[in-house]
């Protein structure tokens, strides 16, 4: 290869390295999980009664029921539930939440715990589907079956019990997208989902999984059933998380029907980002979906069902249900605690019952209202607390004249639970996490200014334990006018006045999954931080209605604070692109004075490979489409076929640079979100595509080389044993049509499309590699030749005519002779373009074959594999390969890129091109269409003529 390609090899290999490390990175960096393990006495029983008389899929699927094995027996005792695993997921992931609700409903065996025997609840039992780890993500037809699976699950299951019982549905990944395909269907209770993408599939290798994406929409846009997606955040590695978030629903006009995303980063307790199969088996989440099934089962209606949904897998951003233990509160004098003006609330150990009284400070410098904060650690403020708070309750009214000392609730504008983290270490503690128990409880309320109403908070049943602080913030946010462009390459420090909550937002700042913010405290130096400090800066960071991360302020914290979201990013419809809020809550004791704001590039590019590695794949087939016109064109025009080298050293200097300036300006149109990069013209983004296509490209030259390097001891073999394709006996074209048809036959009948694709693949691969060592044996190509140049030749502008025959008619087109013969080295180098190109449409149908692949050994071979049976879009390529590999392969190189139409063949190359640039990043199976599309073109127009005269010929003979 040239310094040029080899320059482009190095440079792609590092980028891909650099993305992949960079990517891994953020595990330990962006996004740490903190999840305890959980542990379990499993057992399973197999339901050997739902057969083949229920479905024909029980020969391919199974349906199993946990019991937790020092507590359940195998009678069904309760409500059931079904979980479905997803793509390449087990039936035993169903064990870590399934023993969860076991051990919380049950003390001992058959010993039901108080909490749950006062309330007449009944225990799950949890049924699971088993899909033999079938490879859902990748192919539709696999979703159906497995949908229809699950249908036929629910019914059996239903079958075991009362007539009015209803099943909740889990699932997960994958299994989300199974879930929601149930609907509509009146004997489902509720669906949660985990880690599931709904906005967007991960990849999209046939038109089946866009069709059930768009049924699932619609049903979740009219079905009432509630549904909420739990989402793992930057840990999840598996699938971006922005596809995690339910899209939003403009035919959705009734309100009350319960649709909720929740980030483990934000739930309450969790306070992690999860990774994509810890989602399943991570304590701190396991416990809450349990303990939320067992509500759910036991409410009577939606309402109550969504309601027990919010309060155990709550995040913080909606409200609890309405606490008021008591409408009025009537003090008598002296029958409370007065906090001097302008003091904060700070009770240590409370004891007994207690009221505390805090004046509303006076109207000043034209503000008109106040925030109350109130922070209560590990008790509660009803009805939010943490699991197994402490016995104190605190409750806040307001007394508008405190002569009259008749107080009402205070209504709360926040109430949820944080975090709480320890000076000196991480946060969330590794393989660990939070405590169930651990927490402050927040509470927020507007407060208009006056001289004469106050706040009073009444703590009931202290025990010692525990803190309670509160006092009087400053409504006003500090807003700070900072863009992208001035974090590019520098970094902004905004300044932070003290006090209990201080928020800050940044309007300007881009909020887009492809890029991370480091933020950088600074604290005064006259504050005191330490161990002691009741309570440290915790920051909360929101760019998202459902998306919230906290992080430690605590000086000398032994990690980066990186700002990241999942507001917007490629390919995803969103409203929300700019702006994030910072909100620092603290004890005031350690203040924090400023944040410097920079973009953080290591962590920025970590996000970057999972969001366009398709598109890099697609842009690669479009690269090789556009190599491949460009010298077509030539050839067209009297030059030679130039080899792959010449063709990749060509683009790389004559395209390559114009195509890159190109694409940058494209970026800048206001396409699609579906279309090119994803980006709508975001300027901000505009040179993500002149960075993709030098890797893109750089790929190119990786694959030419390691194709080089897979022929090498094939090559070597077929020329000590192999024998010429001249010396090989001619086929007969009637063989050769019959034999193409039992192939499509057995296409339509059997086995799916992408196979024979594979074996067309093959094929060509051997045919290069022998067609490399056959001309290595031909004396006139000498050793060291340099690569033939891309400009026309004076001898190949003079073709000498064919002879006229008078035994053919004038209407048919003439065979392919001798005297149309081309040189060995340019059917060689046609031969490598096309191999070049079927290598880089092989991962657009490699997925489907390990579908088939797994299908074929876990359900044996008389399992039905719908779909992908449709001949037509591998049989360009099996009669293009069956063509170029014969003896007489010359012969139809020469009728395949000589100019004969005024319209040539090679502008199906062109449509390629444009469809992997501009369809491909999100619509995978477009590109495979059109090369199909694309060599069908040229198949028809320069081949097959040529198959149907040698016919008539030998026929004659």
């Amino acid at each position: 290869m040239s310094r040029l390609l080899a320059l482009f090899t190095v440079f792609s290999l590092v980028a891909v390295a650099t993305l992949y490390y960079a990517g891994i990175d953020t595990l330990n960096t962006l996004s740490p999980q903190g999840c305890r393990m959980s542990w379990m006495w499993p057992s399973y029983i197999l339901q050997s009664r739902f057969d083949h008389s229920w479905t024909p899929l029980a020969r391919r699927y199974s349906l199993w029921l946990y019991r937790e094995g020092n507590l359940e027996t195998s009678e069904l005792h309760g409500s059931p539930v079904l979980f479905i695993p997803g793509n390449a997921g087990s039936s035993h992931q169903v064990r870590s939440i399934a023993s969860s609700a076991a051990n919380q409903y049950f003390s001992a065996l058959h010993e039901v715990s108080p909490e749950f025997l006062s309330k007449g609840y009944k225990p799950l039992d949890f049924f699971a589907v088993e899909y033999n780890e079938d490879f859902s993500a990748f192919h539709g037809p696999t979703i159906d079956s497995q949908t229809a699976y699950a249908k036929r699950a629910i019914d059996y299951i239903l079958s075991q019990y009362p007539a009015d019982t209803s099943i909740i549905v889990m699932g997960h990944s994958m299994g989300g997208i199974v879930a929601t395909a149930l609907l509509p269907n009146p004997f489902i209770s509720a669906i949660i989902t985990m880690s599931t993408p709904h906005t967007l599939p991960p990849v999209r290798f046939d038109r089946r999984i866009d069709h059930i994406y768009a049924d699932n929409l619609k049903d979740l846009g009219s079905d009432p059933t509630p549904l909420l997606s739990l989402c793992g955040g930057a840990t999840d590695l598996m699938i971006p998380s922005e596809s995690c978030i339910l899209p939003a629903l403009p035919s959705l006009d009734n309100t009350s029907v319960y649709r909720r995303t929740v980030f483990t980063s934000a739930l309450e307790g969790c306070w992690t980002g999860v990774g994509h199969l810890a989602m399943v088996w991570c304590h701190q989440v396991r416990w809450r979906i349990a303990r939320a099934a067992l509500e759910i089962a036991a409410s009577p209606s939606m309402e109550a069902r969504a309601a027990a949904m919010d309060l155990w897998l709550r995040d913080g951003h909606t409200l609890p249900p309405a606490h008021t233990p008591s409408d009025i509160l009537r003090l008598h004098p002296g029958g409370y605690n007065a906090v001097p003006p302008n003091q904060h609330l700070l009770i240590r150990n409370p004891s007994d019952t207690q009221s505390y009284m805090l004046p509303v400070p006076d109207p000043e410098d034209g503000l008109t209202s106040a925030k109350f904060i109130l922070y209560a650690s590990q008790g509660s403020i009803p009805p939010v607390a943490p699991h197994r708070p402490l016995p104190f309750r605190a409750t806040v009214y307001i007394c508008p004249n405190s002569d009259s000392l008749t107080c009402s609730p205070l209504p709360p504008d926040t109430l949820k639970l944080i975090p709480s983290p320890v000076m000196g270490a991480p946060f969330p503690v590794p393989d660990a996490g939070s405590d169930e128990s651990e927490g402050v409880v927040l509470f927020e309320a507007d407060v208009l200014l006056s001289t004469h109403s106050s706040i009073v908070v009444k703590i009931d049943s202290g025990d010692k334990k525990g803190w309670v602080f509160g006092g009087f913030a400053d409504s006003e946010l500090v807003l700070a006018e900072v863009g992208l462009s001035r974090l590019l390459f520098s970094s902004a420090r905004i300044p932070i006045p003290n006090g209990i909550r201080t928020e800050v937002q940044l309007p300007r700042l881009p909020a887009n999954a492809l890029l991370v913010y480091r933020l950088t405290p600074g604290y005064d130096p006259e504050s005191t931080c330490s161990v002691d400090t009741l309570f440290l800066p915790l920051l909360t960071h929101t760019a998202h209605p459902s998306e919230t991360h906290y992080h430690s302020l605590a000086p000398s914290f032994p990690r980066r604070i990186l700002l990241h979201t999942h507001a917007s990013a490629p390919y995803i419809a969103s409203q929300y692109h700019d702006g994030h809020k910072i909100t620092i809550h603290s004890s005031g004791e350690c203040w924090v004075d400023e944040i410097e704001l920079s973009v953080d590039w290591w962590a920025s590019i970590g996000r970057w490979g999972a969001r366009y590695g398709t598109a890099a794949v697609c842009w690669t087939v479009g690269i090789v489409a556009a190599l491949m016109w460009d010298w077509w064109r030539l050839v067209e025009g009297g030059a030679p076929i130039p080899d792959v080298r010449s063709s990749l050293s060509y683009f790389a200097r004559r395209r390559l640079p114009w195509m890159m300036l190109l694409s940058y300006f494209v970026s800048l149109l206001p396409l699609r979100v579906g279309l090119w990069l994803g980006n709508r013209g975001n300027a901000a983004f505009a040179p993500f595509s002149a960075l993709i296509l030098p890797i893109a490209f750089g790929l190119v030259c990786v694959m030419w080389w390691l194709l080089l390097v897979l022929m090498w001891p094939l090559r070597v073999v077929h020329k000590r044993f192999g024998r010429r394709r001249e010396d090989a006996v001619s086929r007969r074209p009637m063989t050769t049509l019959v034999s193409m048809g039992v192939i499509f036959l057995v296409i339509f009948v059997l086995v799916p499309w992408q196979v024979a694709f594979l074996g067309c693949w093959l094929i060509h691969f051997y045919t290069c590699a022998a067609s490399l060592a056959e001309l290595s044996l031909v004396p006139a190509h000498p050793t060291g030749a340099e690569a033939v140049p891309l400009v026309p030749l004076a001898s190949e502008l003079s073709q000498s005519p064919e002879p006229p025959s008078s035994e053919r008619p004038d209407d048919e087109p003439s065979p392919p002779s001798s005297a149309a013969r081309i040189p060995p080295v340019q059917v060689v180098n046609a031969h490598l373009h096309i191999l070049l190109l079927m290598t880089w449409l092989l991962p657009l149908v490699a997925p489907v074959l390990a579908v088939w692949v797994r299908t074929l050994a876990t359900a044996g071979l008389t399992t039905p594999f719908d779909g992908d049976h449709n001949f037509l879009y591998v049989a360009p390529f099996l009669v293009l390969v069956e063509a170029l590999g014969g003896s007489d392969a010359d012969r139809y190189v020469k009728a395949l890129f000589e100019r004969k139409e005024r319209v040539s063949p090679r502008w199906g190359l062109a449509g390629l091109a444009g469809v992997a640039f501009f369809l491909g990043p999100r619509t995978t199976y477009y590109v495979f269409e059109t090369a199909s599309v694309a060599i069908g073109w040229a198949v028809v127009k320069r081949i097959s003529p040529f198959y149907w005269s040698r016919r008539s010929l030998v026929r004659r003979s």
